[in-house]
């Protein structure tokens, strides 16, 4: 069989590979053609390597074949992938790194290549998972690939951890070199910059690192600009945290086209009633809208009809559209101080499905009767038309109603009196009563820092908030009585760990917590009061907050501990919470009010673990850029002295924010002065061996700010006196306000100060 060679292709299953026969030249190089052909029929990375000795090449056609290979890569012939393997221009390695973009209804997983430089958009691949859903939106894998009819099947061959080569960070100029210092908090290293890319000194750039300790280096990929400027804070957060801000051009094209599509028939007429939307003053989008009402109905006395109306999104977002992966792929909007990554175009989010007022608008009404006593007696859910009277922003309710004059006064005034109910009822309940307050950056035109401080708590707030939390238990009783499928808000009771420790803290301040009771939300509620409005209330509520689990989405009902309620389901904001979507979708078809309900193959479980993964990256990501506001709004007060409070207490020192202002920096114990200092974990404080100095959780005391970092939101203090002082006197702390109990069982020694 001179002049032929066995080549191995095909799918190694467990039929194992099967051999073709390819006929090679006597002399010289194989052609483009035979290139092509072994490329696309070998089942593992064909490099210049494999292909030499696939065709049996002399050392002298080896050099003409690299040659050739360069020649077929310029005519767009071939590529290659890492480790110079090669495949079809257009096409995918045989074994690569994919991310997963996606899970269809069908429970289908979809990934995309992570690194992906051609011109034409990324393909996209069927991954066979080895088991049901083992994989998650974003996760990476190494998987071998293979070409099927017109698109791509992908054999997952491992699991890998999240991406870590790629980093935001600012550009440092040394001499002729430039270094990359990254973003993040924990990140105290720079790594020496191989290529610029154009980029310079003081460039926010996108890099990746390459290489292996302790000769890591960085190759910049994109300038992203100014760091310090306005808009470039939430920007670090997006590429971060790798939030998607593009949407398809598919998902842009349906949202184009389903944004000019007639309201439908059969809807509710309720134009006539005065809905009003009330929101925050720089709201984005607006999701709900209320009404309210005495109840007529006899068998009702004293009691309200409501009607909470929201956004009907799932009329124009079909299940398995292209709008439909990409707000999937989102999970929710992102919502920063300067902007807001939408989970829907905006097309939809900000201008169709918000409910604005003088506008015709398509609507999910909950339909509600409430008791005197502030108890749900009925729901209904209709698809409706409204036309919200008014946009309200929360100040200018809560003045109306203050001042009892305003052109919206006759609509808000039935409001307030049915929301009374409702907060009876709610407080009866005594659901986990935690007033923490929340920082409010303000931007001017330009996206410049005017102020950054605590949002005030008003009235009006509470009663969007009881409207929407009556809304949402309807949606889900709703559901369970249609025995259809539900998207739960669940909210477990603490773990026992947590409720031990929480007791150990507790016991610093003589506050006893028995282990042995039923715990409800208004044990924690006890606590607090307890504690009335001493110095060291805030510290408490922040540890009881510690205590409890994370709420998540999933179709099994494990009640809302911290609401109190048996059945919840989030429905009041289906254009920037996918779960909310899944509960439209839910009602529309168990009650059969038209297009845009469940396909009926959506896996719930899947969805539910996806889109709570993607809140909690929108929480870290929206968290993280607040901090960096606010080092930046501090940044002209450093070497100032500033007024502080101890937020958590570690080994290694303390964290403190501003009062006022918010923040979190360290204060190392290696600058609190000369001496030892020793941990106590459970009254988390460090005390002085020799002073008995003490700086324990929820002290106030003074400290100079050392430093104030924009790009990575880190803080740094030092004491007034300067690095190293020992503090002239004992600062009155929420220790000194209870009686010691002897030497702390739980501590460690510290190092000598330097």
């Amino acid at each position: 069989m001179q002049g032929e060679i066995r080549v191995f292709v095909g799918d190694a299953g467990a039929r194992g590979p099967y051999l073709r026969w390819m006929r090679k030249p006597q002399a010289g190089l194989p052609t483009r053609q035979q290139i092509m052909d072994f490329i696309a029929g070998s089942d593992r990375p064909a490099g210049k390597r494999e292909i030499a000795r696939a065709f049996g090449l002399t050392a002298q056609e080896k050099i003409a074949l690299k040659a050739l290979l360069k020649d077929m890569a310029d005519e767009g012939l071939i590529d290659s992938a890492p480790g110079r393997a090669f495949h079809k221009m257009g096409g995918v390695p045989k074994v690569t790194v994919l991310r997963v973009a996606d899970v269809d209804d069908g429970g289908n997983v979809w990934a995309v290549p992570e690194r992906w430089e051609a011109e034409t958009p990324p393909p996209r691949l069927r991954v066979r998972e080895r088991k049901r859903g083992a994989l998650a939106i974003g996760a990476r894998i190494l998987a071998r690939t293979e070409e099927a009819g017109s698109g791509w099947i992908a054999h997952p061959m491992k699991s890998l951890a999240p991406s870590s080569e790629q980093m935001i960070g600012v550009l440092r100029g040394e001499g002729e070199r430039l270094w990359l210092q990254g973003v993040e908090k924990k990140e105290r290293r720079e790594f020496p910059v191989s290529d610029a890319g154009g980029a310079e000194a003081g460039d926010l750039v996108l890099a990746e690192r390459a290489g292996r300790p302790p000769r890591i280096t960085a190759r910049v990929v994109q300038r992203l600009g100014d760091p310090f400027a306005p808009r470039s804070f939430s920007l670090i957060a997006i590429h971060q945290f790798g939030i998607p801000d593009r949407f398809s051009e598919g998902a842009m094209e349906e949202a184009a086209r389903v944004a000019r599509q007639p309201l439908g028939e059969g809807r509710e007429d309720l134009t006539h009633l005065p809905i009003v939307a009330i929101d925050p003053a720089d709201a984005r989008d607006h999701d709900d809208a209320v009404w309210a009402a005495p109840d007529d109905d006899p068998a009702n006395e004293g009691g309200w009809k409501a009607i909470v109306a929201i956004a009907d999104v799932s009329f124009y977002v079909r299940p398995g559209s292209a709008l439909d992966r990409d707000a999937r792929a989102r999970g929710n909007s992102v919502y920063f101080p300067d902007r807001v990554v939408p989970m829907l175009p905006e097309v939809l989010s900000a201008d169709v499905c918000s409910l604005k007022q003088g506008e015709d608008r398509a609507a999910l009404a909950c339909h509600l009767q409430v008791t005197k006593g502030g108890a749900l007696k009925s729901w209904r859910f209709t698809r409706a038309t409204v036309r919200i009277a008014a946009n309200i922003a929360y100040e200018d309710a809560q003045a109306t109603i203050d001042a009892g004059a305003g052109p919206m006064l006759e609509a808000l005034r039935p409001l307030w009196g049915c929301w009374q109910a409702l907060a009876a009822a709610r407080d009866k309940r005594e659901p986990l009563n935690l007033d923490l307050p929340e920082r409010r950056v303000v931007l001017d035109e330009k996206g410049r820092i005017m102020s950054v401080a605590p949002r005030e708590r008003l009235d009006a707030h509470r009663l969007i908030e009881d409207y929407m939390i009556a809304a949402n238990v309807a949606a889900a009783k709703a559901l369970e009585a249609k025995k259809a499928p539900v998207m739960y808000r669940v909210h477990e009771p603490p773990a026992r760990e947590k409720l031990v420790a929480l007791k150990d803290y507790l016991d610093t301040f003589d506050i006893s917590f028995a282990l042995g009771q039923v715990i409800r939300p208004a044990t924690f509620n006890r606590i607090i009061d307890k504690v009335g409005e001493a110095d060291f209330r805030p510290q408490i509520m922040e540890q009881v907050l510690r205590t409890q689990t994370q709420a998540y989405y999933a179709p099994a009902n494990h009640g809302h501990f911290g609401l109190a309620l048996g059945s919840y389901a989030h429905f009041t904001s289906p254009i920037r919470r996918y779960a909310d979507l899944m509960v439209h979708r839910a009602l529309v078809s168990a009650y059969a009010l038209g297009p845009g309900g469940l396909n009926g193959d959506e896996d719930f479980e899947r969805i539910g673990e996806a889109i709570s993964s993607l809140e909690r990256r929108a929480m870290e990501a929206e968290r993280d850029t607040i901090d960096r506001y606010v080092a930046a709004y501090l940044a002209e007060r450093v070497g100032e002295v500033v007024e502080a409070r101890i937020t958590g207490v570690v080994n290694f020192g303390f964290f403190a924010t501003v009062e006022g202002v918010g923040g979190d920096g360290l204060m190392p114990v290696r600058d609190l002065g000369g001496e030892y200092f020793r941990f106590d974990e459970a009254s988390r404080r460090l005390v002085g061996e020799t002073s008995g100095e003490e700086y324990a959780l929820g002290q106030h005391l003074q400290l100079r700010l050392a430093e104030a970092n924009p790009v990575s939101g880190a803080l740094r203090f030092e004491l007034p006196e300067g690095k190293g002082a020992l503090p002239p006197q004992r600062r009155d702390g929420p220790r000194r306000e209870i009686k010691r109990r002897g030497r702390p069982a739980n501590i460690r020694h510290q190092g000598r100060r330097k």
